[in-house]
């Protein structure tokens, strides 16, 4: 029971005392639900609405490093990603070598299957440059690279929102397949989203520099990733190096672009990746055929 009737309680926080009311609506608000407007201050609500602001109703969300709008559910994108990677490695305990075959990362040119036909990349398939990159046979593999989506995407994908969250996860694993494709064998395949959770791990060491973190867990991590890059048989290293470094070059321009230009710069550098990699896999398919 209230014993000083006479005091104002926050409408969202009633245990809250406040002598301040929303300039548009009237109602009572604590120092935690007040916003800052022309006039006094307004209600979260009130905010959201766009209610006599002049401002749209999104204009005083909160934003992520990157300038992406705060999510309620930082791993979304994360989950689905996930999603996509379990649904495809039951595809291939399910399907098997068919599957493999007709998704994985392959160069071609003069590379043919049982049934006679051309396959690989050279030879049209560009899908495979992103299928590989959602694609994996053995359990451990599987586990290990979802293992290292879930902790890391949780540590990037907050603070750079889900829209470029999204391309840099994306255009991370198409660099990585890019590269292998440049530097492999043509008739290497290869499959997994080690491209993209290097590419998280360039995301990483960027944040926590930019943040002014200890960055020593981050490099300890991508050091120990790349141990076993180079010294474990079997392992694309070109996916890697290459998801590595469009995670760097792209985290970079995302958190550190001029808030007055920071969309064309952003996407900009998104863009630019996309056009290097796209001429990249022009000029190896030309090579192969």
């Amino acid at each position: 029971m209230d014993t000083q009737p006479g005091l104002l309680r926050c409408y969202r926080h009633p245990e809250a005392v406040t002598g301040i009311r929303c300039a548009r609506c009237e109602r009572p608000i604590c120092p935690q639900c007040m916003i800052s407007a022309s006039v006094g201050f307004q209600c979260p609500e009130c905010v959201r609405d766009g209610s006599g602001t002049g401002h749209s109703a999104g204009a005083n969300q909160p934003r992520t490093l990157a300038g992406g709008r705060v999510a309620a559910d930082g791993r979304l994108v994360t989950k689905i990603l996930m999603a996509i990677n379990l649904a495809l490695f039951i595809a291939v305990q399910v399907v098997g070598t068919p599957l493999l075959d007709e998704l994985a990362l392959i160069g071609g040119g003069h590379v043919v299957l049982s049934n006679g036909e051309p396959v690989g990349v050279a030879d049209g398939e560009w899908y495979r440059l992103l299928t590989s990159a959602f694609l994996h046979q053995e359990i451990p593999h599987f586990l290990f690279n979802m293992l290292g989506l879930w902790m890391i995407g949780g540590i990037v994908e907050p603070e750079l929102g889900r829209i470029r969250y999204t391309a840099l996860c994306l255009l991370s694993a198409l660099s990585g397949s890019t590269l292998a494709y440049l530097l492999s064998p043509h008739t290497q395949f290869s499959l997994g989203a080690s491209g993209m959770v290097f590419g998280l791990l360039g995301a990483w060491i960027v944040l926590a520099r930019r943040r002014r973190q200890d960055m020593r867990p981050a490099l300890l991590f991508v050091g120990l990733n790349l141990l076993i890059t180079f010294t474990r048989p079997g392992i694309s290293w070109q996916a890697h190096i290459g998801g590595l470094v469009a995670g760097v070059l792209l985290t970079y321009a995302m958190v550190h672009a001029p808030r007055a230009r920071r969309d064309l710069v952003q996407y900009g550098a998104c863009a630019l990746v996309l056009l290097i990699d796209l001429g990249i896999v022009l000029a190896r398919s030309a090579a192969l055929t």
